[in-house]
C-alpha cells in the first residue's frame, strides 16, 4: 500500500481548514460536491486525490481561490520522493533550513560525524 503524496496532504488539510473555518461538516461539503461525505474525509486525508474541477468546484463552494489550496507549495518537491525524503526536500528550502546546511557545511568532518550523532541520540530520547 502506498502512501499518500505529501502535496495531496496538505490540499487536504487546506480543504479541512477552510471548511472548518466556514463551519461545514464533512456532509455538507459532500452535499455540495455531489459526493458523500467518506469521499470528502478521503480528500482531507491526502488518501484520495481530488480532481482539478472537483477542488475548482470546493474552491467556488467555500468562497477561496484554488491557489489557496497550494499555499506555502512553492516549491514542490521532485516525483518519485518517499514522504521522509520530502519532508527533508522541504525543510532544506526553509531559511532554517538553509541556515543550517550553511553552518554544517562549515564543520570539519568529525566534527559533522560528533553533531549527527548528538542529533541521534536526542531524537532516540524524544521517542522515549
Amino acid at each position: 500500500m502506498s502512501h499518500p503524496h505529501f502535496i495531496d496532504v496538505q490540499v487536504g488539510k487546506r480543504l479541512r481548514e477552510f471548511r472548518e473555518a466556514n463551519r461545514l461538516s464533512q456532509t455538507d461539503l459532500a452535499s455540495a460536491l455531489g459526493i458523500t461525505f467518506q469521499q470528502v474525509q478521503k480528500y482531507e486525508s491526502g488518501h484520495n486525490r481530488i480532481s482539478a474541477s472537483r477542488l475548482h468546484a470546493a474552491a467556488c463552494f467555500l468562497k477561496v481561490p484554488v491557489s489557496d489550496f497550494f499555499e506555502g507549495q512553492d516549491d514542490i518537491a521532485p516525483e518519485g520522493l518517499s514522504e521522509s525524503e520530502a519532508r527533508i526536500w522541504a525543510f532544506t528550502r526553509t531559511s532554517e533550513g538553509q541556515r543550517l546546511s550553511r553552518y554544517f557545511s562549515q564543520l570539519s568532518t568529525p566534527m559533522r560525524r560528533s553533531v549527527v550523532s548528538v542529533v541521534k541520540a536526542l531524537l532516540a530520547e524524544q521517542k522515549e
